[in-house]
């Protein structure tokens, strides 16, 4: 479904990008190179910026007439979203997730894109810089960690466990006051949640067998097509709250990923239950 697209090109693109754009300027911000978006938290950076610009000025070569969704070039405007449910095809990009990380010199951020087809996610990559691999996934290839010698090895999802024995990623700050304090109370009933800031080392951690579970509730595109894809060729039963699957004009309704679907019914009676 994603034949249009040169996946392995798209790969690479995002470590051009990585290795001229973002490294050079982790830990060498000056004060202007950040700045606030929405709150203190929501931040981009020049290394944002530019990655993105060059993933943009080169992805008509990988995948022609596709329609380019980046995370700042919808913050600067933000009518391209409707653009990608009726797209043939489109190419979404985070240039960096884990901006706040980033710009806190901590090394736990990635570069994120999906190939959405006609309003479905057909294809999803997740790379890390600093260990200069991805994790890939085309819809029913499975999902692969691919390194720079070309090996490659299969990811499967944990086996699932007990509510109490489960550890997992739970992004809560999206909650209202009143329903955060429910759901961080449920949580007790979990071995452990956390939350890394960075939705593409959790999903690639997830889809690795590492974690039981991921909730989110902000669901830009750019933050979630990749890594749902990933997780679901690894074998993770996905949904959004109410059960239906998370689709990419989906911006609301909350996300949650789950070893398999018994475990997805026990998180979301006994957790996430507002």
């Amino acid at each position: 479904m994603s034949q249009s697209v040169d996946i392995a090109a798209l790969a690479n693109l995002l470590q051009e990008a990585a290795v001229k754009e973002i490294l050079p300027r982790f830990r060498n911000l000056e004060s202007g190179d950040v700045r606030m978006k929405t709150e203190a938290i929501d931040l981009v950076t020049e290394a944002d910026e530019a990655a993105e610009r060059l993933i943009k000025s080169r992805i008509d070569a990988i995948a022609p007439g596709s329609v380019f969704i980046g995370e700042e070039s919808v913050a600067a405007d933000p009518g391209l979203l409707e653009k990608l449910a009726d797209a043939d095809h489109a190419i979404v990009v985070d240039p960096i997730d884990g901006t706040f990380n980033f710009a806190a010199g901590m090394p736990l951020f990635g570069v994120m894109a999906s190939v959405v087809a006609k309003g479905e996610t057909v294809a999803g990559i997740i790379y890390d810089p600093l260990g200069n691999d991805w994790v890939i996934a085309e819809k029913g290839s499975g999902a692969w960690m691919c390194r720079p010698n070309g090996s490659q090895e299969r990811l499967s999802v944990s086996a699932s466990v007990p509510l109490r024995n489960m550890v997992g990623g739970a992004s809560t700050g999206f909650y209202g006051e009143d329903d955060r304090r429910i759901v961080m109370g449920n949580l007790a009933k979990v071995r452990m949640a956390t939350s890394y800031r960075c939705a593409a080392h959790e999903y690639r951690i997830f889809a690795g067998g590492h974690l039981h579970f991921l909730m989110y509730q902000k669901l830009m595109p750019w933050d979630h097509l990749a890594g749902t894809l990933i997780a679901e060729e690894a074998g993770a039963f996905t949904a959004r709250f109410d059960g239906s699957p998370y689709l990419p004009a989906h911006l609301s309704g909350g996300l949650l990923l789950a070893t398999d679907k018994e475990s997805w019914d026990a998180l979301r009676r006994e957790v996430f239950t507002v």
